[in-house]
Order: C-alpha cells, then sequence, then structure tokens
C-alpha cells in the first residue's frame, strides 16, 4: 500500500486535533475530487512498519492532545489497502484503545456490512 501524506495536527477530516493518514488508491473516480492523484495505487510512498512507527511514536508523544485517527484518501477501503490498514488498525487500537478512527470512504458502512464484495 502508498500513502500520498500524513498530516499530524489535522482539525479538518473528523472531530478534534487528529493525525489524518491519506493512502493512495481508489476505483471510485468521483467527479470533482479534491484529491483525484491518490486514485492511483502506486502514488505517493510505501506505507512501511517505519511510517506506521512514526505515527504511532506520535501518538504516544502528544497523547494527551490527539482525540483520534483518520484514514482517508484516495480510498482506505480500496481493496490493496484493506490488508495493511487491518493490520495497522490493530496495532493502534492495541496501543491506544481509547482513540477513535474515522475512515472516509467511497462506501457507507452498510453497504460495506451487507455487500462485502464491493471491497474486492
Amino acid at each position: 500500500m502508498n500513502y500520498s501524506g500524513i498530516k499530524y495536527t489535522d482539525m479538518i477530516n473528523g472531530e478534534g486535533i487528529r493525525v489524518s493518514l491519506f493512502v493512495s488508491g481508489c476505483s471510485h473516480f468521483c467527479k470533482d475530487c479534491f484529491n483525484s492523484d491518490t486514485w492511483d495505487p502506486n502514488y505517493g510512498s510505501p506505507f512501511t512498519e517505519e511510517i506506521e512507527n512514526e505515527i504511532l511514536d506520535y501518538f504516544k508523544k502528544y497523547n494527551k492532545s490527539i482525540k483520534g485517527l483518520s484514514l482517508l484518501g484516495g480510498d482506505p477501503t480500496y481493496i490493496d489497502n484493506i490488508d495493511p490498514l487491518v493490520s495497522f488498525i490493530k496495532k493502534f487500537k492495541n496501543s491506544f484503545p481509547e482513540k477513535d478512527i474515522w475512515i472516509w470512504s467511497g462506501f457507507t458502512w452498510e453497504m460495506i456490512v451487507t455487500n462485502p464484495k464491493l471491497l474486492s
């Protein structure tokens, strides 16, 4: 999985001060998308364990100031993003169970739950 950027003090993409991870890859191709560069799953840089640790370390350092994690892109539910993000979310929730996670996707939660094949 690639990512196009990280905002460490984001107050736009969710409630409170958040860390926002912008992933690459999207199959929705929405008209007037503000971030169409991220449709390409190869756009940006590889999301490595080093980047995961950088995010987790930031939460450790500024834990009391940050409300949660936002995942957007591209689309976090793009097929190539699912496994790496689930792995990262598990690490994140193990370290910070009190923090919330917002996921911005072209699918609603109801669509994903009732038709998980949408993600494949």
